[in-house]
């Protein structure tokens, strides 16, 4: 029996690409951080950023770092470096002019 025709449509990415598409996507996602960081430091007003919800992705990317370490996976904990950096600085921030 042949596959249906709409099921290859919706196949997922090659391995590479998918690595490719993650990548960007990282770099991407620790970029958008930056207007926040800059309003924070540069603009001296934290108002209304939330300091649970950063405390929470800076968990998240510790915990990220430590699973990427263990499995000797750069593609994770690269990223997770410039993200504890980046959200440190917005909690750090937040703290300082909130």
């Amino acid at each position: 029996m042949h596959p249906h025709p709409a099921a290859s449509a919706l196949a997922f990415p090659s391995e590479k690409v998918m690595k490719q598409l993650l990548g960007a996507m990282s770099l991407f996602t620790l970029l958008m951080t930056v207007p926040q960081i800059l309003t924070i430091w540069v603009g001296r007003q934290a108002a209304g950023v939330s300091l649970l919800s950063w405390g929470a992705y800076f968990l998240s990317a510790l915990f990220w770092f430590w699973y990427g370490v263990r499995k000797r996976d750069r593609n994770i904990y690269l990223p997770c470096i410039a993200w504890l950096a980046l959200d440190g600085a917005v909690i750090i921030g937040a703290a300082v002019y909130g």
